[in-house]
């Protein structure tokens, strides 16, 4: 598969997006991919081409905010504004009710508020690590340990970070990808990602998601409803993967979600690999998400 690139204008903002050479297929199923932070599209190079070859069309955007992605006219990074992003991308692209939404980290909430929103949209969801539900929330006020490994996102909170994070050529990011996939060698992706948040805008819209979850960033009052859709538990097949040494949310956490949620949602650890598993093991993880969605 080659992929190409596009741009799409949603009214808010103007996406970058690398596609399937599938994409205007409208015979196939449509999947969206959502990265996280510190990631970009070019996390999902492993899966794209697995989903092409399967009868698929991908597409897989830079998150609002993220370059080559416009910045938000409206200034709003929250996790429900990339929800309706990815709802919006359903909408031009031509899918249809088969269509599969595909999350890691930020994008992993980003998918429930998808798929919560707009059900019928989404046939199926795949999300790696951040559970469905309220797992995440529990254990900020019962795990000091994850409040300990959850320490950047307080730290997000302060404008010290603007200076922090891109010094040396953003050495806190080769920090957060070494301590959350330990041993993994990071180099074909930390390019992309510092090119995302090399200009100061586009570093404050990716710590504005933080600041928006935790803070004082700005949030969309007509996203009320689409915001609290990113905590719910789809009500599609839903297959959760979560890395067993995950150095930014524990295993425990995971574990947990299995009280939250209903047999429609299949929980796995995988074992002997961190935060970014997808691109840790790739043939491994690409195969589960095959399986599931076959």
């Amino acid at each position: 598969m080659s992929e190409s690139f596009t741009s799409v204008s949603l009214g808010t903002v103007e996406l970058a997006c690398l596609t399937s050479s599938s994409i205007d297929d409208h015979t196939r199923p449509l999947v969206v991919c959502a990265h996280g932070f510190p990631d970009s599209a070019n996390s999902w190079r492993h899966l794209m081409p697995v989903l092409d070859d399967a009868g698929f069309r991908v597409v897989a955007p830079f998150l609002r905010g993220y370059a080559p992605s416009g910045l938000a006219t409206n200034g709003a990074y929250q996790t429900g504004a990339s929800s309706a992003d990815m709802n919006a991308l359903h909408e031009h692209f031509g899918g249809d009710g088969r269509a599969v939404i595909v999350g890691h980290d930020w994008g992993a909430p980003i998918a429930y508020g998808a798929a919560s929103s707009a059900p019928e949209r989404w046939s199926r969801v795949v999300a790696m690590a951040v559970p469905p539900g309220g797992s995440m929330g529990l254990a900020f006020v019962t795990n000091t340990e994850q409040l300990k490994k959850s320490w950047y996102m307080f730290f997000f909170q302060h404008g010290l970070a603007d200076m922090v994070v891109p010094a040396d050529d953003f050495a806190f990011i080769d920090m957060i990808w070494r301590d959350w996939s330990p041993g993994y060698d990071a180099t074909a992706d930390l390019p992309a990602i510092k090119d995302a948040m090399r200009e100061p805008e586009h570093l404050a819209a990716a710590l504005g998601y933080y600041r928006a979850a935790l803070g004082d960033g700005y949030r969309d009052p007509a996203l009320d409803d689409m915001q609290a859709a990113t905590q719910a538990v789809p009500t599609q097949p839903t297959l959760y993967l979560h890395g067993a040494n995950d150095g930014c949310i524990g295993q425990e956490v995971a574990e947990s979600a299995r009280l939250m949620v209903d047999d429609h949602v299949k929980i796995e650890i995988i074992p002997d690999v961190g935060h970014f598993l997808h691109l840790e093991t790739p043939d491994a993880i690409n195969q589960r998400i095959l399986e599931f969605l076959s």
